[in-house]
Formats: C-alpha cells, structure tokens, sequence
C-alpha cells in the first residue's frame, strides 16, 4: 500500500510553490555561484538541479561563477606568491593570466557540464565574449606603511564594470540556453582584467533589471549581533546596521553588491547558504524562504521569499 502522507506531502510541497511559479514565470533570476559548495560535486550536482528546474518552469537563469579558492591553489601550486587589500587580490599580468585560465577554463565547464548532465543547455562564457562586459580598472585606498596618510594603490589588472550589453543574454534568455558567466573581462585597450563574482552579478542583474538577484556564500545570511538570521531587510536598514558595525567585514561589499543592484531596479536581492541542499529552490518556492531577502523600500510581506 502506498505511502500516502510521503505523496500528501509532496502534493503540499508542490501547492506551495504554485502560487510563486505563476508570479515568476518569464522572469529574470541572476544567481552568483561561489563558496566552497562549489568545490563540492554532490552540491554543485544538486544546484544544477536547481538552475534547470528553473529554466523548465520558464524562469530565465543567468549564473556568474566564481573561483577564487580555485585560483589560489593554482598560483600555489605554480609558486607565485600573491596579497589581498580589502579582499581583492593584487593581479600582475601573469596572475591575470592564470585567473583567466582557470575561471573561463576549468571552473567555467565544470558548472556548464552539470547544468548539462542534469538536463539544461548551458553555454559557458566570459565578460569578454559579445563585449558582455567591459572592464574599467580600479583601484584602493590604504593607509602609508607607519603613516595614517591614505595612498592609492594599484591592484594590478582587478576591474569593476564600466558598461554592459546585455544583447547576448537576452538572446540566451529567449532560447533554451543557460548562460554561464566568467568573472574576466576586457577594457577598452583589449587588456584583461579579473572581477569580483559578486561585483559581476549585481551589474549583470541591474543592466537586466532582473527579478532577483541571488549571492551563494559560505553563511547562512546576514546576522545580527547574537548571530540571529536577519529575513528581511530594507535599504535603510541595511546602511544602518553597517553603520553600527553589525554588517562587517566579507559580508559589506556583498550587501552593497545588493544595494547597488536595488538602486538600478532590481526587485530584490538574497543572500542565502550554498551549502544547503536546493537552497534556491526553498528560497524562491517556499513560504518560509531562506537566507536574507533584501528590498530597496519596507514591505507588509512577512514572506521573506515573495519579492
């Protein structure tokens, strides 16, 4: 006799998810994949799950990767040495080189082929291909070695955006294909330079006015400061618990990411734990949600989820 409350249970499941299925149906979703999950085949088996359920449904998906724990084992392995200011790492020419080898190469087919095995079209592409991206270099502040006078210092080939054609993904996004998106792009002279992952989503997601805006990490979201998960948030919000020092760290240039992205018109933005089995799927399909779901103005929705 079959097990009738395990089918009930799914059919509820499915009820569930109905209602946010029909909201998002034809909708963009620009989702960075990062963290350690990435290195993990069962997790990035279960997310290209995710990213094809998605397309099937008729959600487009847009994947920018990263891959910076990938790169440091390379350089390591190569012997060159390398240093980070405020989470970037300083790249010279040759580094730029490896982190394009290894981020448009490797990290690029490994997350294209599972889409695929799990029964997408997924096309792996860089910043450079169909000037998706073109790169302007940037640079940081720090203070002088034994001064408290700031100089600039130069990051080497590390960039930012400058401008986005979205052309070839709104090609992708009418077809059957998945795009997946190298952090490496070019500036105008041609020359090379590596992106955050997480810089690259929230500019692709604000040039597309994508529905959501999603950041796979390594936390479950932003916390407060007895590491209670924070739902929901708002612009205002946000700034001030940056402010008081409760957004710290890692986690500030990913909420600026976030408001970035709200401020060029994207409907919301979520944080959530790529190391939790589907964690997409509960976020987007589910009442309760996961991780934290950011909006640019307050909200009577209590579902985290519903933006």
């Amino acid at each position: 006799m079959p097990d009738t409350s395990r089918i009930t249970s799914h059919a509820e499941t499915l009820i569930e998810a109905l209602p946010y299925i029909r909201k998002y149906a034809g909708s963009t979703f620009v989702i960075k994949y990062g963290g350690h999950a990435m290195g993990n085949p069962t997790l990035t088996g279960y997310f290209a799950q995710d990213i094809v359920l998605l397309k099937m449904i008729g959600i487009n998906p847009v994947v920018v990767h990263g891959g910076g724990p990938q790169i440091g084992k390379m350089l390591d392995r190569l012997g060159i040495k390398t240093r980070f200011i405020n989470g970037l790492r300083v790249t010279d020419h040759e580094t730029a080189k490896i982190a394009e080898m290894v981020l448009a190469g490797s990290i690029n087919k490994e997350i294209s082929g599972a889409i695929n095995r799990a029964g997408g079209r997924a096309v792996g592409i860089t910043g450079k291909d169909s000037k998706l991206v073109t790169a302007r270099k940037i640079t940081r502040n720090q203070p002088a070695e034994g001064s408290m006078i700031e100089q600039v210092t130069d990051l080497g080939f590390v960039g930012e955006p400058e401008t986005i054609d979205t052309s070839v993904l709104d090609l992708m996004n009418k077809s059957n294909v998945i795009p997946v998106i190298a952090p490496v792009a070019s500036d105008e002279k041609g020359d090379t330079y590596n992106i955050n992952a997480d810089t690259m989503a929230g500019a692709i997601a604000g040039a597309m006015k994508a529905q959501r805006l999603f950041l796979l990490s390594d936390v479950p979201g932003v916390q407060d400061k007895d590491g209670k998960l924070l739902t929901g948030l708002n612009s205002k919000e946000i700034i001030a618990l940056i402010d008081d020092g409760t957004i710290r760290g890692g986690m500030i240039p990913k909420v600026k990411t976030c408001l970035a992205a709200l401020d060029q018109g994207v409907s919301a933005c979520t944080i959530i734990d790529g190391r939790v089995q589907h964690a997409i799927l509960l976020e987007i399909f589910t009442n309760e949600g996961s991780g934290t779901l950011m909006r640019g103005k307050p909200s009577t929705s209590t579902k985290s989820g519903f933006a």
